[in-house]
């Protein structure tokens, strides 16, 4: 090859260099621009994993997880949307990650540990200001919201044959709160504190949710909570398999959790919706929300919003049962309680549910 030294300008001839040598010369240089575009072809194709944080496997955030992941991934190798292909991202690979749930996504999140997850919006506003069940920690200030997913209720199971009939009667019980860092466990010590009831009145532990099941079907445990948009798989799977009950909570309690908490409601377990459990339940409930970090590329939040409520997307969700029936756009921006990621609000400006007059709610 020619020596590094060697400077040709325009007009100038090249030094005395056989033919042979250099069109040796030549094919040398145009293998390495070939082999240097392949290179920078296959890196350009490499995928771009977003993991999305749920909960436990058992329960409804990683059911319908794991279907956002399926419907907004594209890989580079993967048939056109038109042709039967994935109409998600481009070159976006997305996964449903197992956490303990609410509480250990937000703070994955915010400390940039995990490209998204899902979380109640009170636990998730909490977090936002340092209030709530997160007072005396940081304010999380760099949540951003990418949209409210679908509605989520408190349960109180225990065995359909057992003595529980109220929240009182939990008194001395054996009962599971959920996991350590679950939306449930803050859900239900904050109705447990409401109720009169704190942790010490109770024989308290802190269970998966399948692990909650087996324990409360095999007798070592009197009741559990579980946060999740019934049906919960992990309730449904035990009530096919054993005779359960849901406990519900008292009216007035509910309606002054509502006044004094801005993002609780009421909420009501149909009758049926689990086998065999006839009754309707009354509790309290939220909505569940899709979140990221300020910080995330605001046209990679675009594209996922635009996928996720893509017509494709509504499909794969419809096809999940009634969990994801709700994952709803006309929905999208209820009760949130964090401010929208700007890549997020972009797309609802777009479809016309923020108007220009509005306040920016990607703002900070």
């Amino acid at each position: 090859m020619l020596s590094s030294g060697m400077a040709v300008s325009p007009g100038e001839t090249l030094p005395t260099i056989s033919g042979h040598r250099w069109r040796g010369t030549i094919c040398a240089g145009l293998f390495l621009l070939a082999l240097c575009t392949v290179s920078g072809a296959v890196r350009a194709q490499e995928p771009r994993f977003f993991r999305i944080g749920t909960a436990a496997t058992a329960g409804s955030f990683f059911e319908i997880g794991g279907a956002i992941a399926a419907a907004i991934s594209k890989p580079a190798d993967s048939p056109a949307c038109e042709h039967g292909g994935s109409c998600g991202v481009p070159g976006l690979v997305a996964v449903a990650q197992a956490t303990q749930g609410s509480v250990e996504n937000l703070r994955l999140i915010n400390g940039s540990q995990i490209e998204s997850g899902f979380a109640q919006a009170d636990l998730a506003g909490w977090a936002f200001a340092g209030t709530g069940a997160f007072a005396g920690t940081e304010p999380m200030t760099r949540l951003r919201a990418i949209a409210s997913l679908f509605p989520e209720s408190l349960h109180l199971v225990t065995r359909a044959d057992g003595p529980i009939q109220t929240l009182a009667d939990l008194k001395g019980r054996r009962v599971s709160l959920g996991e350590p860092q679950s939306g449930t466990v803050a859900n239900a010590r904050v109705l447990l504190q409401e109720a009169g009831l704190g942790i010490p009145d109770l024989d308290a532990r802190y269970l998966r949710p399948g692990q909650a099941a087996e324990e409360l079907k095999e007798g070592t445990l009197d009741a559990f909570f579980l946060v999740g948009s019934y049906p919960v798989p992990a309730v449904r799977a035990l009530a096919a398999a054993f005779p359960i009950r849901l406990v519900s909570i008292d009216a007035g309690l509910a309606r002054r959790m509502q006044e004094k908490y801005r993002f609780y409601r009421g909420s009501l377990i149909p009758a049926d919706s689990y086998p065999g459990v006839a009754s309707e339940a009354a509790t309290i409930g939220f909505n569940a929300l899709w979140l990221v970090s300020a910080e995330t590329d605001p046209d990679l939040v675009y594209a996922i919003t635009k996928s996720l409520w893509s017509g494709a997307t509504q499909e794969l969700l419809a096809a999940r049962d009634r969990i994801g029936n709700r994952v709803r756009l006309v929905d999208a921006l209820a009760d949130l309680s964090v401010p929208l990621h700007p890549g997020a609000e972009r797309f609802y400006r777009e479809a016309g549910l923020l108007s220009d007059g509005a306040p920016g709610a990607g703002s900070d």
